[in-house]
């Protein structure tokens, strides 16, 4: 699934650039984000964070402040309910700090302050205008990829103004606002009203997608006539390995979350990092690796590095990851912060490998792909091109209470970034479509081992 942030989640994880030192001092104040449009009012003992736009200011983060942060951390907090922390680290001077939070590609910098936005000075109206304007000014100043998408974004806010009056209900409300975006084709937005139990669940390319459950089985279930034994499952049943033949190790990876039982990144890490430790215990004789993230909705990025690192002997830039920079100006992004691969010490694989990817191929999915793209031997993508969502999800809060998501990210590689595009394969194979699977057959892993052994 698309990585749903809450308020304040986009911060960092493995290889980003190293942090100036600073000398420890205390969070409590005011910080206002680069990028984000995100307010911290952090207290001894807790946190508030404010959702603003040049039309709103909406409190809805409200954490508690951990009583021991984490070596080098000024602060750290977490949300009731859930495993989540996030660590306020030092920046670059008092003024100055980074928001860290582990299952990220990057770290959210912040900014004192010494008061909050005039627009917080007074609650921003609950009506159907109101709720309009903060859904639309949201997009206007966060959402990074119109041009991409050749959406003039001010017309259809001027459209679909028009339509809204005091009089509008909510479910007229959620059609007219959830009708703005979905020709967008982002599975990286979505809308939630839960008192009038609606939801629109993002817009996605559809080319070869399978809904069901049962779909997804019957593709899954295709490999199986191809391998030597039953495939190996760790992380839940999110990671699996077995063998194609004596010589060709095959990973599938289901998705990049849900690893434990609790839900958090770091068991999540420490299974995901065991389970790759008996995958690669006897490579020796490998003529190849395939990678297998066909269906695959995405989760925390840094997993994808972590299997990454097994794969290289050498250190190099997976991507740099930015955030929308100006509310004006959607040509601007905030600092690049690195994520760089660094070789393991543990069980790995350096020879051949071949990654499948597909239409399902998503968000983490598709990091993790980039990640491999200056991978030294080349990684050879083989099947078809990916969904084209890389942003964490950036959450947000409408006056009513409605919960909405827009993707204010990208991640570059080599000096461009796949949104809307996606990534497209080396070798072009028509594998999981309805047709594709009728045959019986899965003509990518075919592909694949024939590629491997040189026929």
């Amino acid at each position: 699934m698309p990585r749903f942030l809450p308020i304040g989640a986009v911060v960092a994880a493995v290889g980003i650039s190293s942090l100036s030192a600073q000398p420890p001092r205390s969070a409590v104040g005011l910080w206002r984000t680069e990028g984000y449009g995100l307010v911290f009012d952090v207290r001894q003992d807790s946190v508030i964070g404010y959702e603003t736009t040049k039309v709103s200011c909406i409190p809805t983060t409200r954490a508690v402040t951990k009583p021991t942060p984490p070596t080098g951390g000024l602060a750290a907090f977490g949300e009731p309910g859930t495993p989540v922390t996030y660590v306020i680290l030092p920046g670059k001077s008092p003024s100055d700090a980074r928001v860290h939070l582990a299952y990220a590609a990057s770290d959210m910098i912040v900014h004192r302050i010494d008061r909050k936005p005039a627009v917080c000075d007074a609650p921003t109206p609950d009506t159907p205008i109101s709720n309009f304007d903060v859904f639309a000014q949201t997009w206007a100043e966060q959402y990074g990829f119109f041009r991409e998408k050749k959406v003039d974004w001010a017309a259809i806010v001027a459209a679909n103004r028009a339509r809204v009056t005091d009089a509008t209900t909510p479910e007229q409300l959620f059609d007219i606002i959830s009708g703005m975006i979905s020709p967008l084709q982002d599975a990286h937005s979505y809308l939630v009203a839960p008192k009038i139990n609606k939801r629109f669940g993002g817009a996605r390319k559809t080319a070869s997608f399978i809904e069901s459950r049962e779909g997804r089985d019957s593709a899954y279930a295709l490999v199986s006539a191809y391998l030597t034994g039953p495939l190996q499952r760790f992380c839940e049943g999110r990671v699996e390995f077995g063998m194609l033949g004596p010589d060709v190790g095959y990973l599938r990876i289901r998705g990049f979350s849900g690893y434990t039982k609790d839900g958090a990144f770091e068991t999540g890490l420490a299974a995901l990092e065991a389970g790759l430790d008996t995958a690669f215990a006897n490579t020796r004789g490998w003529k190849g690796l395939i990678i297998d993230v066909r269906i695959n909705g995405g989760g925390a990025d840094p997993y994808g590095l972590a299997i990454a690192r097994r794969l290289t002997a050498t250190p190099y830039t997976a991507y740099v990851k930015q955030a929308r920079g100006d509310p004006a100006d959607q040509t601007r992004w905030t600092e690049e912060q690195p994520s760089v691969v660094q070789p393991s010490t543990r069980p790995s694989f350096r020879g051949p490998v071949i990654e499948l990817t597909g239409v399902q191929s998503i968000s983490a999915a598709e990091t993790f792909t980039q990640a491999l793209m200056d991978r030294t031997p080349k990684v050879i993508r083989v099947g078809e091109t990916t969904q084209g969502v890389f942003s964490d999800v950036l959450g947000r809060t409408l006056p009513n209470g409605w919960r909405f998501g827009l993707a204010n990210e990208r991640f570059v590689t080599d000096g461009k970034s796949f949104d809307n595009v996606g990534i497209v394969p080396d070798v072009a194979v028509e594998s999981l479509t309805p047709a594709a699977r009728a045959t019986g057959k899965d003509a990518a892993i075919e592909k694949a081992l024939a590629m491997l052994r040189g026929r």
